[in-house]
């Protein structure tokens, strides 16, 4: 049985939460929907694009409410946390749609209430009245997710389990000046700031080149050393591992108790309030996965990857929620992986993706011994920024994809302005996904070669300048009738 992430207090303060929260979805029925992903995955762009084509009578042929027209309204409505941002949907469509440049990246916790007006497909339930449900999109950094699992380890075990990783692979290059100082260091010496300042600093330069473009590695707790906020330079967020700690205890004013003592603290100070307030009490999940980026970057990545997701995966409690059962420890009875950025391939590998990501989460759930109930994995692009086409080469027809690459992105030695349009032939991922994997445990792995660059969103003929067009998509309609489609029946 894997540990639990909270205390006996810990989990009677969640059911006071969920008892607030169901109490008052008896009066205005509402799901709590969390939205996170893994390096760069497009958690903004997924958020918004949904909102915009609710709200805009976007093209959903496969959510069966709207299809069948039982959704009679759609509408942004006050956000029930006061103390939570407001994810600022207004300006990242604007950023869509009128300047075609993609939106900031998630920096914290933020919030978005839609609430959806419809006929039950029950001739018996709308008998009574028209349904009406609330959704609440929670959008939060996956570094904040990855952080969890630290609530079930001590000190000791996060700085064992931290080295060791940093010694594999690509990571021991990376992380060489943090470990070479950090081997320097006298731990039961008396505390000292600076020396607890110069080993922050050279852990905090490894996290951020192991999360670089170049490397795109995914496992990089603590989140908030990438994003610390208004914490930055607060004693939580100054201290790092420490290697070969014994098991006696840390001599008093020590510096391996004040880094104790700092790693405690920022577990109650960050990652605690983050879990009662915000995780604990989502309904369902989406999680966005960038496999593409992955393999693009090469095996280590994509392990890294599948290590990743086993973290994040861990951290939910999947299962069907009762009313009774939800009041003590609400449970996330969907979780929808998603494989974003599909329309960087041609729709005849959309399913090879699908069914590689499938792999990805089957080895991870494995690795967790967890159970894969309630989950399900898609190939999904929130905003669609390329169209298909065919191109003649030597006889044979090649399947492309036509974009306007971000300036800065080089194919073939060739660099892209931001303006001019261009065919890809993006390569293909094999059909059996298991020989990538025999592939990876392998000594001489062989991956996929995906010319995989960035594209800018779409031109939008939006003449009006309402931006009211919706927004062009890949299978929107089949995850938002996977996650919803229950409680709009």
């Amino acid at each position: 049985m894997a540990p639990s992430l909270t205390s006996f207090t810990d989990d009677a303060r969640i059911a006071l939460d969920n008892i607030a929260d169901r109490a008052s979805a008896l009066v205005n029925p509402t799901i709590r929907l969390g939205v996170t992903g893994l390096s760069r995955a497009g958690k903004t762009v997924l958020i918004s694009s949904i909102v915009h084509n609710l709200l805009n009578g976007g093209r959903l042929p496969l959510f069966d409410a709207m299809r069948s027209g039982r959704v009679s309204d759609v509408r942004l409505e006050p956000q029930p946390d006061d103390a939570v941002p407001r994810f600022q949907y207004e300006d990242h469509i604007q950023a869509l749609v009128r300047d075609r440049i993609w939106p900031d990246s998630t920096r914290a916790v933020s919030e978005l209430r839609l609430t959806i007006d419809y006929q039950s497909a029950s001739g018996w339930n709308r008998l009574f009245s028209p349904g009406r449900l609330s959704l609440d999109i929670v959008d939060y950094p996956g570094e904040w997710l990855l952080d969890l699992p630290l609530l079930t380890q001590d000190y000791r075990a996060f700085s064992a389990a931290t080295i060791e990783l940093a010694a594999t692979g690509i990571r021991r290059e990376l992380a060489s000046d943090w470990l070479q100082l950090s081997s320097g260091i006298e731990m039961d010496a008396p505390a000292d700031e600076m020396t607890a300042r110069r080993l922050f600093e050279a852990f905090s330069a490894y996290l951020r080149a192991c999360k670089s473009d170049e490397r795109s590695l995914s496992t990089l707790p603590p989140g908030r050393f990438l994003m610390p906020g208004d914490l930055e330079g607060s004693p939580a967020l100054t201290f790092a591992p420490l290697a070969g700690i014994p098991d006696s205890p840390a001599p008093k004013g020590s510096l391996r108790a004040m880094m104790e003592r700092r790693y405690e603290a920022y577990k109650s100070v960050v990652v605690k309030p983050f879990f009662r307030h915000h995780f604990a009490r989502l309904d369902r999940q989406i999680v966005l996965v960038d496999a593409l980026q992955a393999i693009n970057r090469g095996p280590e990545a994509l392990l890294d990857l599948e290590r990743a997701l086993a973290d994040v995966l861990a951290c939910f409690r999947p299962g069907h929620n009762s009313f009774f059962s939800s009041l003590v420890g609400r449970r996330i009875d969907k979780v929808l992986i998603a494989a974003t950025k599909a329309d960087h391939l041609h729709h005849e590998s959309h399913d090879r993706l699908e069914r590689l990501t499938s792999r990805l989460v089957d080895r991870a759930i494995q690795r967790i011994g967890m159970s894969g109930a309630g989950l399900e994995v898609m190939a999904v692009a929130s905003v669609r920024a390329t169209r298909e086409a065919r191109v003649k080469e030597d006889s044979h027809l090649l399947p492309v994809i036509v974009g306007t690459p971000i300036a800065g992105e080089t194919i073939n030695g060739e660099r892209f302005d931001g303006i001019k349009t261009t065919a890809i032939f993006p390569g293909d991922l094999p059909e059996d996904p298991d020989r990538m994997f025999r592939s990876l445990d392998s000594d001489a792995p062989d991956l996929p070669d995906i010319n995989f660059v960035r594209f800018r969103p779409p031109a939008i003929d939006d003449a009006t300048g309402a931006m009211k067009i919706a927004v062009p998509h890949i299978r929107l309609d089949r995850a938002l009738q996977f996650l919803l489609g229950d409680r709009l029946a």
